[in-house]
Order: C-alpha cells, then sequence, then structure tokens
C-alpha cells in the first residue's frame, strides 16, 4: 500500500471516485473513470452483498441512506469507495475490521432520526410528541 498515498489515492487508481464535472455552475455528467476491472468487478460485488445487508451493517445502512437521494447504482459506487478506503485503513494500519453497526447514522446524530421520523408521520398526516423514557 506504500505505492498509495492516501486512500483517496487508491479509490482513484481503482476507479470509483465520485465523478465530478462542473461548468458555469451547471453539473455535468460525472461518470466514474474506468480504472482496473479485477478489482472493480470484485468491489461490485461486495458492494451488492452489503446493500442486502439493509440495517444490519454499517454498510448497508450507508446504502440505505444514499440511495433515495443518489440513485441504486451511485449508491453502490459510494459503498464501493466505503469498502477500499476501509480496506487501505487495514492495510496500512495493520488493523482488522470493525462494523460500525447499522445504527450508527441514529447514534451519531439521534435530533435528525427524530426529525426524519416526525417528517414521515406528518406526511402521513399524524403528529408525533416525543418524550424521554425515564429510568427504571
Amino acid at each position: 500500500m506504500s505505492r498509495f498515498r492516501t486512500a483517496g489515492h487508491l479509490a482513484s487508481w481503482a476507479g470509483v471516485c465520485p465523478g465530478h464535472h462542473e461548468s458555469a455552475g451547471k453539473q455535468k455528467s460525472g461518470r466514474r473513470r474506468h480504472g482496473n476491472r479485477w478489482l472493480g468487478a470484485a468491489l461490485g460485488t461486495a458492494a451488492m452483498a452489503a446493500s442486502r445487508t439493509r440495517d444490519h451493517t454499517y454498510l448497508g445502512a450507508r446504502y440505505m441512506r444514499l440511495m433515495p437521494r443518489l440513485g441504486k447504482k451511485k449508491a453502490l459506487v459510494a459503498v464501493e469507495h466505503s469498502i477500499l478506503t476501509a480496506v487501505w485503513h487495514m492495510l496500512t494500519q495493520d488493523t482488522g475490521f470493525r462494523d460500525l453497526g447499522g445504527d450508527y447514522y441514529t447514534k451519531h446524530d439521534p435530533e435528525r432520526a427524530l426529525r426524519r421520523i416526525t417528517r414521515q408521520a406528518n406526511a402521513l398526516g399524524l403528529t408525533v410528541r416525543f418524550e424521554p423514557i425515564e429510568a427504571a
């Protein structure tokens, strides 16, 4: 991994960087790079499997969070990028994989989760009131 200074360099070589092309304030096609096709195929398979874990793993939760906004294919590329970044960190720091869990985003920003639940209930025509649970 000494050939790649950062995880971003590895992601760029593998072709899983998010594409970005803007001109005169307009978003143009942001296609991903071609990269290494064997690594891309393996990452694609791993990302597809991770996306089907839904809320049990961090990668499944990341896919479910990004999919409505980006679409299925771009969300898969984002998960591929996350997998490759994790691999780079594991190999450079000689550590094992530690999954953050499917509820990482809820624990990280609980107010956002409350706003989301409230918005969904309001869309159904319901009102919501949150009260903290008293410790036993």
